[in-house]
């Protein structure tokens, strides 16, 4: 039996703060300039909730995830959507012809791979010639990261670069989400969080954080089940440097391009 993800995975109705949902939808908001009337197949979807807004720009927005608990969230909802596919999927051997899609994207999933090598080199069979691959993930350069009890590996900027770079001859590295620590408010919930990250104190599960979050932030917002472009500020991410650790952003993005 698989792992079972839903217990570290945001679904509709979760509690979040609000600069968890930009995050979100800022995710989806980037990728969008890559997809407009294009094949999109985003790997390890989860619930879906970026789909819909992906099937706005797209020709056909095809998708999938390994956990079926959470994959039913968005088989439910996009039930009868014409141009929006979902599939129970393996990200490390897609089930897919050669040459299928435009663009792939993989957000927030390549640190539960154990081989994330194998998901590159299928992204890059899947994907047509001069077509793109799209990753985000959170940056373990981040001084208040906290790694899932379900990874295995992260990446740091450096890391993710050279990772793609093996396969996919421009790759190009960003960084969103720019850390502030300016009020005193700021500084004091950073250290309390490294110092629960160093002790193995952070909750494992996504009701024990809402706990955390509500505490420190005061009312969370209702995760909703698909996305729209008004209910975050896009923030663009920006160039970083991909030879060197870069601290200052929570967010790393990843933009590759084949040369077949």
């Amino acid at each position: 039996m698989g792992t079972d993800y839903t217990s570290v995975t945001e679904i509709p109705g979760s509690k979040i703060t609000s600069e968890q949902l930009a995050r979100i939808c800022n995710r989806y908001y980037f990728a969008s300039q890559f997809c407009q009337g294009k094949d999109v197949l985003e790997v390890a979807c989860g619930a879906g909730i970026g789909l819909g807004y992906l099937a706005k720009f797209a020709k056909r927005v095809v998708a999938g995830d390994i956990d079926k608990n959470i994959l039913r969230y968005a088989k439910g909802y996009y039930q009868g959507r014409d141009n929006v596919e979902l599939h129970l999927l393996d990200a490390q051997k897609l089930p897919f012809e050669n040459g299928s899609f435009d663009v792939v994207i993989l957000y927030e999933a390549i640190y539960y791979l154990a081989q994330p090598e194998k998901f590159v080199e299928e992204a890059y069979r899947v994907l047509r010639e001069n077509r793109t691959l799209l990753i985000c993930t959170v940056n373990k350069d981040w001084s208040d990261f906290n790694p899932s009890p379900f990874s295995t590996e992260y990446f740091s900027a450096s890391e993710l670069f050279l990772l793609l770079n093996q396969r996919f001859h421009s790759v190009e590295i960003y960084g969103a989400f720019p850390i502030t620590t300016n009020s005193i408010k700021d500084k004091i919930i950073s250290l309390i969080k490294r110092t629960a990250v160093t002790l193995h104190l952070m909750p494992k599960t996504m009701k024990g954080k809402e706990f955390l979050k509500k505490t420190f932030f005061g009312k969370l917002q209702t995760l909703p089940a698909e996305i729209d472009e008004k209910m975050a500020e896009y923030s663009p991410p920006l160039p970083i440097s991909p030879t060197s650790p870069n601290p200052r952003y929570k967010v790393l993005f990843a933009l590759a391009k084949n040369n077949r």
